[in-house]
């Protein structure tokens, strides 16, 4: 299959590579000469355009910074460029109503189009481990689930079209606030203390069990290997959770759903974010304790 991939940044580079391995020919395009010249050592064909990169594809998989630019790149570039055949793959995480203005012109042209964020991080990306969560019609996940199962293990049809972007962000709101709880519990379980591995024995045995202490701990040397490990570098940005929690916030608004945990979680990333912190992985936050 003839896929173009658009945006080969820390998560997307994966992905492509992944692609190439499963087989398909990759049509690469990205801003930056650097990723582009990344995608090329990995397999992919380097393009300079979106709208050369989305010729004669099979399939436009897109992995974007945010909602504008997914918007933007979609009506200018791709819809009207690739074959009206050629399915649609967003695989960005951004609000779930641009998601659905995007998927809803998509239809109008006579595209069929899905919302597939991803969940895991750079190392899933590289390892073909992620998650999708995908939005859109059942037809449409068909097709869609061959591509995305090469560059993930797990696939999952949330709903119709902007019910892949609801549920990511919902997960994402309950990571940040399930984070910022280990990591004060962490932090008042030594001032009273307890022995930080001990406390992990026994908690991630226990009630309190949760992803953020048993995969993703913030204490170094404590769990398994996790960014607090090396110096909180790599893993998931406190910039992106924090984008995640603004968009999580801005949909708990148009929803009327009231997010108290979320809506604190956000304020301490975004004070974390604002200190110097954005480039460090969202486990860092345990500094702040």
């Amino acid at each position: 299959m003839k896929i173009a991939f658009i945006g080969l940044g820390n998560m997307g580079g994966g992905m492509a590579a992944n692609l190439v391995k499963a087989g398909h020919s990759v049509n690469a395009f990205d801003l930056a000469p650097e990723a582009l010249a990344r995608a090329k050592d990995n397999g992919c064909a380097p393009f300079t355009s979106v709208k050369e990169a989305v010729q004669g594809a099979d399939a436009v998989v897109s992995m974007l910074p945010n909602g504008a630019i997914v918007n933007s790149v979609y009506s200018a570039d791709v819809i009207g460029h690739a074959p009206q055949s050629a399915l649609l793959l967003d695989c960005s995480t951004i609000d779930v109503a641009t998601a659905r203005t995007v998927g809803s012109a998509a239809d109008a042209a006579g595209y069929a189009m899905v919302d597939a964020p991803v969940s895991g991080g750079i190392a899933a990306a590289n390892g073909g481990t992620l998650t999708f969560m995908v939005g859109g019609s059942d037809d449409a996940f068909a097709r869609a689930e061959p591509i995305l199962s090469a560059m993930g293990k797990t696939v999952i049809h949330a709903g119709a079209s902007g019910a892949g972007q609801a549920a990511k962000i919902c997960n994402n709101m309950l990571l940040g606030a399930s984070m910022v709880a280990t990591c004060e519990t962490f932090a008042m379980a030594e001032k009273l203390g307890l022995d930080l591995q001990t406390f992990y024995d026994i908690s991630s045995k226990a009630s309190g069990q949760n992803w953020s202490m048993t995969s993703y701990c913030p204490v170094p040397g404590v769990g398994p290997q996790t960014p607090a490990d090396n110096g909180y570098q790599g893993g998931f940005a406190t910039a992106l959770m924090l984008k995640d929690l603004k968009l999580a916030m801005a949909a708990a608004k148009d929803a009327g759903a009231d997010v108290p945990m979320g809506s604190r979680a956000e304020e301490l990333y975004a004070k974390f974010a604002e200190a110097g912190n954005g480039g460090l992985d969202f486990s860092a936050i345990i500094k702040t304790l």
